[in-house]
């Protein structure tokens, strides 16, 4: 017992954290403030981007809220410019923007009713400063600690979380030709694999599958996205459900080739793949702009190249793609989706030879 009690007592000194208590509003606004310019105080890191909950669970947070029920701990880890990376938490903090940000409008409300169809607007001048003075506990994992640690921490907390597992589920639920489908001919591409930086975090979690699912999902649906805006893993479900249902051959065949073209043109005509920049992890909703948008701009025009190969962070430098692509509140509502690949597409034509 002695080396365990040993063990244990090394690895706690490589874990260094403490607890603070922020007020909603302080939050919010740490949240917000130079979000456009990436250099907010507390941010989404880019794997956890998507914004996954729908308007009833948004706003049964929070009703929690205005009924005083306990909210969990946010977890956050601080790197060396005294930002704090979300770990665990971006949903709950994105909803609390959007409704103080008036963009959460409450909905399917059992308990406190009255509040259905209400924005914060609504709400008296007192229950306003209440709901934004409600403290909510933060982890703040310090930046003295490991970085095996913390890449251990990480993986710990986020195979707990919805956006990492839905892939994981899928593949047991959904079974059949499209399944075995992007898991055998699609996802072991080595050039598609090459062209993703992923988190140590994701990296084991069937994500290569999940990007591949969206690359077909999004490009058959085009453009009409009404699934997706209400509930995106919702939409990606029944479209895997549907495709094990009606695949065959020729479909296999067609898509597969679609995939590749796709694969193959990234690969010639993008800096850093499928992501921002060179190191930067890859986003989905990123991902999701930059193969779909390729695969629109190929169907029309099958033998096409650009004049240079492109530097992603200048299509960023377009103000409407940015925020499309950051990821800050309903990231597949069918404008915000349409318009980042639209918006791909565009620039590739524009800039062929």
């Amino acid at each position: 017992m002695n080396e365990v009690e040993d063990q244990i007592k090394e690895l706690k000194k490589e874990v260094s954290y403490d607890t603070r208590d922020f007020t909603i509003e302080i939050i919010v606004q740490k949240y917000n403030k130079d979000l456009e310019k990436e250099m907010n105080e507390i941010f989404v890191p880019d794997y956890q981007r998507d914004f996954v909950w729908d308007e009833e669970r948004q706003s049964k947070m929070i009703e929690s809220i205005m009924l005083g029920l306990p909210i969990p701990s946010i977890f956050v880890a601080e790197d060396e410019k005294g930002r704090l990376e979300i770990v665990d938490g971006s949903q709950r903090i994105r909803t609390l923007s959007a409704f103080i940000r008036e963009e959460l409008i409450l909905e399917g409300l059992e308990k406190i009713t009255a509040l259905n169809t209400k924005k914060f607007s609504d709400l008296d001048e007192s229950r306003k400063r209440k709901f934004n003075n409600t403290a909510i506990s933060m982890i703040v994992l310090s930046e003295e600690t490991s970085p095996e640690m913390r890449n251990d921490l990480f993986e710990r907390i986020n195979k707990g979380s919805d956006i990492l597992r839905s892939m994981e589920v899928r593949k047991g639920i959904y079974t059949g030709p499209f399944t075995d489908f992007l898991y055998t001919e699609c996802s072991p591409n080595k050039k598609f694999q090459d062209l993703i930086s992923l988190s140590s975090s994701v990296k084991n979690r069937q994500e290569y599958q999940e990007l591949i699912l969206r690359f077909f999902a999004i490009s058959e649906k085009y453009p009409k996205f009404n699934s997706f805006a209400r509930n995106v893993g919702s939409a990606l479900d029944d479209y895997m459900k549907e495709k094990n249902i009606d695949f065959n051959e020729a479909m296999k065949s067609d898509m597969k080739k679609s995939f590749e073209k796709m694969t193959d043109f990234v690969n010639d005509n993008f800096m850093f793949g499928f992501s921002k920049d060179e190191g930067k992890d890859t986003s989905r909703i990123f991902f999701e702009a930059i193969s779909v948008g390729s695969h629109l701009a190929l169907k029309e025009f099958p033998n096409l190249k650009v004049r240079e190969k492109i530097d992603a962070r200048k299509l960023l430098l377009d103000s409407n793609f940015k925020a499309a692509t950051m990821g800050k509140y309903r990231t597949h509502a069918t404008v915000t989706l349409r318009s980042r690949i639209e918006f791909v597409k565009r620039f590739l034509v524009a800039n062929k030879r």
